[in-house]
């Protein structure tokens, strides 16, 4: 990774339960390290819904606000819903991808960016809409559970 990108949950999750392991695990650390790995807002409440309780919940805002904030804002939204349109016009393809990847999918757009995920709905988003973004898997499909 040598932009910044956003680490959707799918590899979050993965890297907390140590089901991401090895080189894999120490490039998104060392992405942390260097400061390429953003949240944004989309993100941010679907990793801090998982939290078991308050403090839980409020040292994981504490270390996932301190990354840099991609914002979700119109131009985002706006590219979301175009994207999820392109799915659905698209012959053959589902536009029922998950709404929080369409909308993080659209943050990296705006923002010149790559989404880290261990989730094939980026690529499908990258292979079928006009968003233009890194679609990174954090380690190769089907080895990481």
């Amino acid at each position: 990774m040598s932009r910044l990108a956003l680490l959707d949950t799918s590899a979050w999750a993965r890297l907390v339960d140590g089901r991401l392991a090895g080189p894999p695990a120490e490039g998104v650390l060392d992405a942390l390290a260097a400061g390429r790995i953003a949240m944004t807002e989309p993100l941010l409440l679907e990793i801090l819904f998982s939290a078991s309780d308050l403090d839980a919940f409020q040292a994981r805002q504490e270390e996932l606000t301190a990354l840099p904030l991609l914002t979700l804002d119109r131009r985002a939204a706006a590219r979301a819903l175009a994207a999820q349109a392109d799915l659905a016009n698209a012959p053959g393809v589902s536009h029922r991808v998950k709404p929080v990847d369409l909308l993080v999918a659209a943050v990296a757009d705006v923002h010149d960016a790559d989404v880290v995920h261990y989730d094939h709905d980026y690529d499908t988003i990258a292979d079928h809409t006009l968003l233009a973004f890194g679609s990174i898997w954090a380690t190769a499909r089907g080895t990481a559970g």
